[in-house]
């Protein structure tokens, strides 16, 4: 399947200002949420990719956010306190949208770090015909003894290769259609939790026949030190 035109990509982001998900991960000495802001914004190489910022302010303490700072991008002010909470407040923005079927929506947290050309890559993982969701996050976890027995089939495009895996983070991309479609299991993961169950997600999704594929190598990662996408030097991209 090839693209007759780039899809439109919506990026939206979700950033607070302390989140009980991740206070326990050990981070590189290069992590910073700034720099990740300003790293998916430099890094994108097509005119089809739009920005959208979700900002938690449930635990602000007279501070401001360096996304207040800055008036290019929107920035959507919730108060939810939770990361399964804030990612239910912008399903539901999400999904009143009025995005056309094929737009292709990336949900992306504050901790990740991207390559260049990752809005390219990430429309070329949709090209993928088998393809329902897709990660640019190849996860260090599914080389480990956890996942030893891991089968995946393997696809091609113009920028690497595919994989495909069965779960990632609540980092991802789907086309808006997709989303519409198991917006039921979306949110089932995220209700009454304090941090959203993505592995048994991912699996539910899985069950119902949707797949997800991850880039080989990656073009983003997860800032914990223990999980980096191999295979890159991700400190070069901290700014």
């Amino acid at each position: 399947m090839l693209f007759r035109k780039k899809p439109k990509i919506e990026v939206v982001v979700r950033h607070c200002f302390f989140s009980n998900a991740s206070i326990h991960k050990t981070r590189p000495s290069y992590f910073d949420r700034e720099s990740c802001f300003k790293n998916i914004l430099e890094t994108k190489v097509t005119n089809s990719v739009q920005f959208t910022f979700f900002l938690d302010t449930f635990y602000a303490k007279n501070q401001t956010h360096f996304l207040e700072k800055q008036t290019k991008f929107p920035v959507i002010k919730i108060h939810a306190g939770a990361e399964a909470k804030s990612f239910l407040q912008m399903l539901d923005w999400a999904t009143q949208q009025p995005f056309n079927d094929d737009t292709i929506l990336y949900f992306l947290e504050d901790d990740y770090l991207h390559r260049q050309g990752w809005d390219r890559v990430l429309a070329e993982g949709f090209s993928v015909e088998e393809t329902s969701y897709v990660t640019l996050y190849d996860h260090r976890d599914k080389y480990l003894e956890n996942y030893r027995d891991i089968k995946s089939k393997i696809f091609f495009t113009d920028s690497c290769h595919w994989r495909t895996v069965p779960s990632t983070t609540n980092t991802y991309a789907m086309k808006f259609s997709t989303l519409k479609r198991d917006l039921s299991i979306h949110r089932e993961f995220s209700l009454n939790r304090t941090i959203t169950a993505d592995h048994e997600k991912f699996c539910k999704l899985n069950e119902k026949g949707a797949i997800l594929i991850s880039s080989i190598p990656g073009f983003s990662t997860h800032l914990e030190t223990e999980y980096l996408s191999p295979c890159f030097n991700w400190e070069s991209l901290s700014i």
